[in-house]
């Protein structure tokens, strides 16, 4: 008689570091998200710091200026957002300062961005109502900073993850097609890939995933023409949607 028996179950320490549900490929070893974010990290050790993170290296951590910086980042490359956003918090750091600004003078500082008009009007609102509301103390609070015209889940977590140390993790367009490419998740929208990360990925990643796959989906993993050929995890990666690569 054929033997039944079921193989036994991972611990439950290990179950946390790999994911079971991606597809068996013959080619590529099991995905161990440790190992491959230990590679990555390794790998990006010497490309910028993703913007919001450098702009808290050089004094501007609060979570205020971390929120309006990642407003102007809003499709906006770093080399172009983390310079307007030292321009206008070196004028302006705080609620009051910067709501004493007008949005024209705003515009002004920040005008390189993409969407640099309707982002000044955000930005000069958020200081005011900040000011006026919560008496200058931006609270920590992912739902009041989401109830701000122009932040979404990704400004909010991000803000919070580097300002307050809050386990959330942050999804931007590296993070989604870099995840979804190794076949870690498998979502069609950032909103929905942050919903399966927080399902999959252990807690002590969540903050460090976008500051890792920022730059590695800048320089590695690129939208088009990624540079599979010298990846450092191609042997975990699954490729997914993948067709051309250098």
């Amino acid at each position: 008689m054929a033997d039944t028996k079921q193989p036994r179950r991972a611990p439950r320490s290990q179950s946390a570091r790999t994911v079971h549900a991606v597809p068996v490929h013959t080619d590529k070893l099991p995905f161990d998200i440790e190992e491959v974010l230990r590679r990555v990290r390794h790998e990006v050790r010497s490309f910028a710091d993703a913007a919001m993170f450098e702009l808290a290296a050089k004094g501007h951590g609060s979570l205020f200026e971390q929120l309006i910086a990642c407003i102007l980042s809003i499709r906006t490359l770093d080399e172009i957002s983390l310079p307007a956003s030292l321009r206008l918090l070196e004028r302006a750091s705080t609620p009051d300062a910067l709501a004493r600004l007008t949005p024209d003078a705003i515009d002004a500082l920040i005008r390189p961005v993409t969407f640099h008009e309707a982002k000044a009007h955000q930005v000069h609102a958020i200081a005011v109502r900040t000011r006026d509301e919560f008496h200058g103390q931006l609270p920590a609070d992912p739902d009041v900073l989401q109830s701000f015209k122009g932040v979404g889940p990704k400004c909010a977590h991000l803000a919070l993850g580097i300002a307050c140390g809050h386990e959330v993790i942050s999804v931007d367009i590296h993070v989604h097609r870099v995840t979804n490419r190794w076949g870690y998740v498998k979502a069609s929208t950032p909103e929905r890939t942050l919903a399966a990360l927080e399902a999959v990925l252990p807690r002590p990643y969540w903050v460090e995933l976008n500051r890792l796959l920022v730059p590695f989906g800048k320089h590695v993993c690129t939208g088009s023409r990624p540079k599979c050929s010298t990846c450092p995890v191609l042997s975990y990666c699954r490729q997914e949607g993948v067709t051309s690569h250098r």
